[in-house]
């Protein structure tokens, strides 16, 4: 690997690191696609700096975009306090606007420099290691300037203020009554949210910005149920998703590594959705297959008892009657005797079928002894 493709997987490791730490507690508060919104409307921030400061290479073009981020929560906050709409359809009303004002702005009044919607919105990690800073007479890719700083500032953030953010994020009437203030530590993680936002979307682009915030945080989501976990896990699952998608389009002539990387966490999210041990789909219809044999198994066991010592007994538990007794199917009848035997719950004597104890002892449970 050359020093250009190693600085390319640097820069997507360090952003991806970046981006999946906040982004979990997007995912946990249900608000995912605060990070779509908020990397998009970095364009209406950006364009309004650029209209007061007139200059591409102000570092209040950073500030401006990254107010416009807290602009957009805030506004999503206010409307979804009014209770005339929900969380999920303000950020409807809310990113389109900024969005497209921001667009309107830049067809408007900077349709003359290196400022439109496309170089703005569309993100090229390749290009990433070209972008450079002197510092000190010494020239520095740009991404490392910012990014670097915003890692460590996540970091830092979610290691001082980590229950706190906990508290407030699964209880936050808890956290308001202990003194936490979970408004403004909501503000707190969203400002976050808003300025890695910010430092990553030049050199990855939103699509890629919205991918290390969401996919990550999901899909240890299905994984873990401690936060501390889900934190470490997601940093891992990014990194791993930087990794793959950078190894594939280093041997994929023509592939765009943003690309790329979303697509592999992509693969990882559907692998994992499928096969998770405990909230994968496979996993899930594993469990209802069992719990429905064993509640079918139970009213067999019901219906067995009920009928035990009666007059009827002889006839309601003849194997080659129960279809009609239970309106089952005959092949579901001999499916869930053949479950019930080998449970231990009963045994045939040639056509009739006999409780064991086990099989008593489930049908009484039923109702309490």
């Amino acid at each position: 690997m050359s020093p250009f493709q190693q600085e390319i997987l640097f820069a997507a490791i360090v952003t991806a690191v970046a981006c999946s730490l906040p982004g979990v507690f997007l995912v946990l508060r249900r608000m995912a696609m605060m990070s779509d919104a908020i990397s998009h409307v970095l364009l209406f921030g950006i364009v309004v700096s650029f209209m007061i400061v007139r200059n591409l290479h102000s570092p209040l073009l950073f500030v401006g975009a990254t107010l416009s981020g807290v602009l957009t929560v805030a506004l999503v906050e206010l409307l979804k306090r009014t209770r005339l709409v929900r969380e999920d359809a303000a950020i409807g009303l809310v990113f389109p606007m900024l969005f497209s004002i921001g667009v309107i702005l830049t067809k408007l009044k900077a349709r003359n420099i290196h400022l439109d919607a496309d170089s703005v919105l569309l993100g090229m990690l390749e290009f990433a290691p070209y972008a450079e800073v002197h510092i000190g007479g010494a020239a520095m890719p740009f991404w490392r300037v910012v990014m670097i700083p915003a890692l460590l500032l996540n970091v830092a953030l979610i290691t001082v203020f980590y229950k706190e953010l906990k508290l407030a994020t699964f209880d936050a009437a808890l956290a308001a009554s202990l003194g936490f203030m979970p408004g403004l530590l909501h503000y707190l993680i969203m400002t976050s949210v808003s300025l890695t936002a910010v430092t990553a979307f030049d050199a990855v682009g939103p699509v890629l910005v919205v991918a290390f915030m969401v996919v990550p945080a999901a899909t240890a989501y299905l994984l873990v149920d401690r936060l501390s976990l889900m934190l470490v896990l997601s940093a891992a699952i990014a990194v791993a998703g930087a990794v793959v998608g950078c190894w594939i389009s280093r041997h994929w002539e023509h592939a765009n590594t943003a690309g790329m990387i979303t697509v592999s966490l992509g693969a990882i999210f559907a692998a994992t959705f499928l096969l998770s041990p405990r909230r994968g789909l496979l996993a899930v219809a594993i469990r209802r297959h069992r719990q429905r044999n064993e509640f079918l198994q139970t009213m067999l066991t019901v219906h067995l008892l009920n009928h035990e010592g009666t007059a009827e007994e002889t006839e309601e538990s003849r194997l080659d009657g129960l279809h009609e007794h239970l309106r089952w199917k005959p092949q579901q009848v001999e499916r869930v005797v053949r479950w019930a035997k080998r449970g231990g719950l009963v045994e045939q004597h040639g056509e009739q079928l006999v409780l064991t104890e086990s099989g008593r002892a489930r049908a009484r449970d039923l109702f309490g002894g």
